[in-house]
Formats: C-alpha cells, structure tokens, sequence
C-alpha cells in the first residue's frame, strides 16, 4: 500500500455522516456493517423512510 492510498483511506475513516454531516462514533460502525456511512439516527430513518 503506497503512502497516497493510507491518506485516503485515513480520510475515509472519519466519522461524519454523509446525510446530516454531524461527527458521530456510530457512522464508522455502520461503515464495518453495512458499506455507508450513516450515523445511527441517519440509518433507522432510511429504515423507515427509504425515499
């Protein structure tokens, strides 16, 4: 692995969510489970509301 991929992959590892852009420890849990990065109240309302 090369230094420029361990940047982006560093960078991929915040915990942001993608939805509301709130730092959230449960958006690089979901990240591991399910593949998006959605902080837990992002995720139960696209559970819900899947529009």
């Amino acid at each position: 692995m090369t230094d420029e991929n361990k940047i982006n992959d560093s960078e991929n590892l915040d915990n942001i969510c993608e939805e509301c852009k709130k730092e959230d420890q449960s958006v690089s849990q979901n990240l591991i489970l399910t593949g998006y990065k959605l902080c837990s109240s992002c995720k139960i309302s696209k559970t819900i509301f899947p529009i």
